[in-house]
């Protein structure tokens, strides 16, 4: 028997569109979770809908106000805001399952007064024992036993002591809706059996509080994981039910984004991937444009030829039809490269200013920085920003700008050339010669490329590797010569005069 999807689908559009992110608040926020409330946000603020916020914290031995106070610093930090919900309020308040019970409680009550739930007191053994009698595999579960009790029958159980679970009296026939990613979908009949919304002693399970939730906020479209998928089919049987009861008029419509995958392998990104630790990626020097960028790209493009765009861009193309059905893959360099393109996209000051906890979290400037701190921060941002992707980069490229002593990498001092002695020597002697008021990156360019590529006849990247070496300890370093100028003639010449000494 087929089945067209409910009647009652809701056609909202525009500002009427309601989507919601709901998570429990457990663990740190990961990649795969932040993904889909970047895609709920995004549709919302595309069509001038809303986005409601709410937390699913029934799970007492799971849940933990760290995890939510995370949640909240991580859709802070990306700019990711609601309009309803925790921390905000709302006409739908109380916005944390655990304070809704009463709530609960009523819809279970007219649910019960319109026929489409049932006291059900099987037992697990006792549906086991059906099913092997029967000739049922154990595996098809509950077999509808309790639907057509007599009141009789409920008396004696209840008169064992027996307490009844209420199930959902699925409809006999298909179920069907149009999934805004998948296109067509359909539930066969008798592909699952009536199942329990509330646990005797009256526990309401998720199965029932999560659409009763949406049902009574008025989410009009649900945006959530491929891996959710498999339960809308009870979605849409308990949606008739509460139509039928009077708790709302229309069935939302219904989207399943794509799995995100890790690098390599066709398994889901786990959550213990260090890759899918949001804040582990701030800590490495993401900045939220970036992240926001690469996370939309799980599964959505703005252009076939086009990765990077601004927050506002997203939201004036995103439409959660566009959303590719398939797997999308997580891939670390595609995402630092293209943090690397907001970085330099950054305003100058804008730029020095967000180097300044990796600086002081490496122990270089304090935090404020103090003025003399400052002035070089300003000074030297501008001389890498353009080569760098994580902001956790800056205390290896900025360091020796501000620490007196230089830590040379193993590898700088053993790959010096032989002649790097002579280099340094000759070094000093050109720039001893350059005014200590005239000290700038050109005057400095003018002093050292007589003496070294004219004068040794070396080759720029061999004359001038011992000194980058020399200032900052490392084979990599910002611009040298825009470098020794903001170090000064004396510091500068120090240290070239350091490396001689420790070369011998």
């Amino acid at each position: 028997m087929s089945s067209a999807p409910h009647p009652a689908t809701t056609t909202a559009t525009g500002s009427d569109i309601r989507v919601r992110f709901c998570p429990s608040p457990t663990g740190l926020p990961h990649v795969g979770l932040i993904r889909t409330a970047l895609f709920n946000w995004a549709y919302a603020r595309h069509n001038g809908g809303k986005m409601v916020f709410r937390i699913e914290d029934t799970d007492a031995a799971r849940d933990s106000e760290e995890s939510y106070q995370q949640l909240l610093e991580a859709l802070r930090w990306l700019e990711i805001d609601w309009d309803e919900g925790v921390e905000k309020g709302g006409p739908h308040a109380p916005y944390r399952q655990s304070q809704r019970h009463e709530l609960y409680r009523g819809v279970l009550d007219k649910l019960i007064a319109a026929g489409v739930v049932y006291e059900s007191y099987s037992t697990a053994e006792e549906i086991d024992a059906r099913n092997e009698a029967n000739g049922r595999a154990k595996q098809l579960g509950y077999d509808n036993f309790d639907r057509d009790l007599t009141d009789e029958q409920k008396a004696a159980f209840r008169a064992e002591g027996r307490e009844p679970a209420w199930r959902l009296r699925v409809p006999d026939h298909d179920l069907t809706y149009v999934d805004l990613i998948r296109g067509e979908v359909t539930f066969p009949a008798g592909s699952f059996p009536d199942f329990v919304i509330v646990r005797a002693g009256g526990i309401p399970l998720y199965t029932f509080v999560n659409p009763v939730d949406d049902a009574l906020m008025g989410i009009t479209h649900v945006l959530r994981g491929e891996d959710l998928m498999p339960s809308t089919a009870r979605q849409l049987a308990l949606y008739a039910a509460l139509i039928e009861a009077g708790v709302t008029d229309f069935v939302p419509r219904f989207g399943h984004m794509p799995l995100v995958l890790g690098e390599t392998g066709n398994k889901k990104l786990s959550k213990r991937d260090p890759k899918a630790d949001l804040f582990l990626q701030r800590e490495k020097g993401f900045i939220h444009e970036g992240l926001l960028n690469y996370l939309s790209l799980l599964g959505w493009s703005i252009a076939a030829d086009r990765d990077v765009f601004t927050r506002d861009e997203l939201i004036a193309a995103f439409d959660i039809a566009d959303v590719n059905p398939n797997p999308a893959r997580f891939d670390q360099k595609k995402a630092e490269s293209i943090n690397g393109d907001h970085v330099r996209m950054l305003a100058p000051a804008d730029f020095a200013e967000r180097l300044v906890p990796y600086l002081a979290g490496a122990g270089l400037i304090e935090n404020p920085p103090t003025a003399g701190e400052r002035e070089m921060l300003e000074a030297s941002a501008p001389l890498v920003q353009e080569r760098m992707q994580l902001l956790g980069d800056a205390p290896g490229l900025l360091g020796f700008l501000f620490r007196a002593d230089v830590s040379y990498d193993d590898d700088a001092v053993s790959g010096l050339p032989a002649n790097a002695g002579e280099v340094l020597v000759a070094s000093v002697g050109a720039l001893e010669l350059v005014p200590e008021q005239g000290f700038t990156a050109a005057a400095v360019q003018d002093a050292l490329a007589p003496a070294l590529i004219e004068g040794l006849g070396l080759k720029p990247r061999v004359a001038y590797g011992p000194l980058r070496v020399a200032l900052s300890g490392r084979r990599v370093s910002p611009p040298l010569f825009e470098s020794m100028e903001l170090l000064g003639k004396s510091e500068t010449v120090r240290r070239l005069d350091a490396l001689v000494q420790r070369i011998g």
